[in-house]
């Protein structure tokens, strides 16, 4: 195992729920958020302070539920967005512990709700977090990625151990723009080693990237342990590196696991944005 992962390690141990059996509380406790640093991970990628991309991470929660005034059970599903400038990343598994310790608690509004995520979630995260909380008809429909998929293409893959960032490669001649996405990417928790499954879109303006060659790299990711926010930077540090786009963006949409799915998204400019449409395995 490298390093930087024994680093992760011991920065979780004794403290993450990650990976561990926890009793679940039924009253709310801001305490058990648990948020891990970037630099961690970013320094293994070599992404020092002065980020050569922008984006958010942009997570869905489908556990979101508490008592109104009469008793009776709310429930919701919870958008949340915070900038990738942050210095932190909110532990998955300690959101969902916090989340459903609100089971048993008593809220007066959705505003108090959202409100109180907000504020618990900035305080640990130390930067402004947007939530919203939706009514389960307002969920939008199940649409395709944007773009050509590549999955299609004839290609020989070796399941090689390590990510190939040699298999990226551009083509001579002018500038393209293209919108790609493959279903086929796969990692592990860098924890818990258990898989996650996702499907990554790729939007460009450079000269045109191999298909085969960009295919064959986001296979290679299929044995990688890495959380699903470094899986997306290191991807788009390798495309930029290698390729040299004039515009960039990195965007995967990861299939749900304990109640949260969350979809980094990475881009060369500052204010480009997603929508956040659900895919099939979502």
């Amino acid at each position: 195992m490298l390093k930087i992962n024994r680093d992760i390690e011991s920065y979780m141990e004794n403290k993450s729920p990650l990976g561990q059996n926890v009793l679940y509380k039924d009253q709310y406790d801001s305490s058990l958020l648990f948020a891990i640093p970037r630099s961690i991970k970013r320094k293994e990628i070599g992404i020092t302070d002065d980020l050569v991309f922008h984006g958010y991470d942009l997570w869905n929660c489908y556990e979101v539920s508490w008592l109104n005034d009469n008793n009776k059970p709310e429930v919701r599903i919870m958008e949340m967005s915070y900038s990738a400038n942050s210095l932190f990343i909110i532990e998955s598994k300690s959101l969902k512990i916090y989340l459903n310790s609100f089971n048993n608690f008593h809220f007066n509004n959705d505003a108090d709700v959202r409100d109180t995520i907000s504020r618990d979630l900035a305080a640990i995260l130390k930067i402004e977090v947007l939530i919203t909380l939706k009514y389960l008809d307002e969920i939008s429909k199940i649409v395709l990625p944007a773009g050509y998929c590549i999955d299609n293409l004839d290609i020989k893959s070796d399941s090689p151990e390590r990510i190939m960032s040699e298999f990226l490669q551009s083509e001579e001649g002018n500038e393209v723009k293209e919108a790609l996405y493959s279903n086929l990417l796969k990692s592990n928790c860098l924890i818990t080693g258990q898989p996650d499954w996702g499907t990554v879109e790729i939007d460009y303006i450079g000269r045109k990237i191999s298909h085969e060659g960009l295919l064959k790299y986001i296979i290679s990711f299929r044995n990688h342990n890495e959380f699903h926010e470094q899986c997306v930077e290191r991807m788009f540090m390798d495309i930029y590196r290698r390729c040299n786009p004039s515009f960039l963006a990195v965007y995967a949409r990861y299939t749900r696991r304990g109640g949260i799915d969350i979809n980094p998204f990475r881009s060369s400019e500052k204010h480009y944005i997603v929508n956040n449409h659900r895919f099939v395995r979502q």
